[in-house]
């Protein structure tokens, strides 16, 4: 919003009127605001880009939304609530997620927020056949954004837990670039297809 707006939106509020585009009367309005922005405004009123009276103007009963990452507690009943919605509108039959599938989703920091788990929700919603979700479904259609170490380190409690993660997700990526083919796989990882094989059923891994 350029400050000459910014102006004109504090002079309504300290007013009370507003005049319509074209028009060249004053019209009394009586409104409550709720205003919302992703951006620093103190930063930006010292930068020069938003007038600090407008600010204290519309900061009467600041309400802080923390980021989904420090409200990890609230991922299950959005979970919940996204997936309803989404199984209605698509006539699927309601999914249910498995505990071990929340807890994951619930180790990933989510940096686009809520909608960004919206979307990924409705991503599996869609792509997964069977009526369950569980971890497996969820590693197969893991986010770019949120397949990355940092989401290893937070969603593991031991530094054997993050090893195994570590392995289960490499293995993985080699499979998926082998076209699934265990021998050539297990020949690019320097390690013997049967000792290969042994790794595909310690972490559950199937094609598909």
């Amino acid at each position: 919003m350029s400050l000459q707006a910014q102006s004109k939106v504090l002079r309504a509020i300290e007013e009370g009127k507003i005049e319509r585009v074209g028009g060249s009367s004053k019209i009394n309005v009586d409104v409550r605001i709720i205003s919302a922005t992703n951006k620093d405004l103190n930063s930006e009123i010292q930068k020069g880009n938003f007038r600090e009276d407008l600010f204290h103007r519309l900061n009467v009963i600041p309400i802080i939304v923390p980021p989904l990452r420090e409200r990890k507690e609230d991922i299950p009943l959005l979970i919940e609530h996204f997936s309803k919605i989404i199984c209605e509108k698509n006539k699927f039959a309601q999914k249910a997620w498995t505990d071990s599938a929340i807890r994951t989703l619930q180790g990933f920091s989510w940096k686009g927020n809520i909608r960004e788990l919206r979307n990924f929700v409705e991503r599996i919603v869609i792509m997964v056949q069977t009526n369950t979700i569980g971890e497996k479904e969820i590693n197969s259609y893991l986010p770019a954004s949120t397949a990355g170490v940092d989401e290893l380190l937070s969603t593991s409690n031991t530094f054997q837990e993050f090893k195994e993660k570590a392995e289960k997700a490499f293995i993985l990526k080699q499979l998926s670039l082998n076209n699934w083919n265990v021998s050539k796989t297990a020949e690019i990882l320097g390690m013997q297809r049967s000792h290969l094989y042994n790794k595909l059923k310690k972490y559950e891994i199937e094609k598909g």
